[in-house]
């Protein structure tokens, strides 16, 4: 299971890389991993909307399970990942890279209590076995 140091953790394991008032997020590698082959992926945000924390972002499905993506950051959406949408195998391939589902801006700044560390994340998915 890969974990990238430096990034934010969710219990609903969606990753997020913060870079000043931007975010980028994504599923991590556990999720891809549990969900199996992605065969579909529906990002329901679009440039402009305003998201909250925990609000529905889209739907990844595999060929086992489909399973509902939050964002874990709030902001104004900057970009969705077109290229995961055409191909959604990209998440088992690169899911902390190409696979990237939407970017936020906040100028308030990012906020990310309540949200776990590599290590704190490590430690959570190893609970669940």
């Amino acid at each position: 299971m890969n974990i990238i140091p430096g990034f934010f953790y969710s219990k609903n394991d969606e990753w997020v890389e913060v870079k000043g008032t931007k975010a980028t997020v994504g599923i991590t590698d556990f999720a891809q991993n549990s969900l199996s082959d992605i065969v579909f992926v529906e990002i329901s945000v679009s440039e402009g909307d305003h998201v909250e924390a925990s609000d529905l972002i889209g739907t990844v499905e595999s060929v086992k399970a489909a399973s509902d993506v939050y964002t874990p950051v709030a902001g104004v959406v900057v970009a969705a990942n077109e290229s995961v949408i055409d191909n959604p195998e990209l998440i088992n391939a690169d899911p902390f890279g190409k696979a990237w589902l939407i970017q936020v801006e906040n100028e308030d700044g990012i906020d990310t209590s309540g949200l776990m560390n590599a290590e704190e994340y490590k430690t959570y998915c190893e609970g669940r076995g």
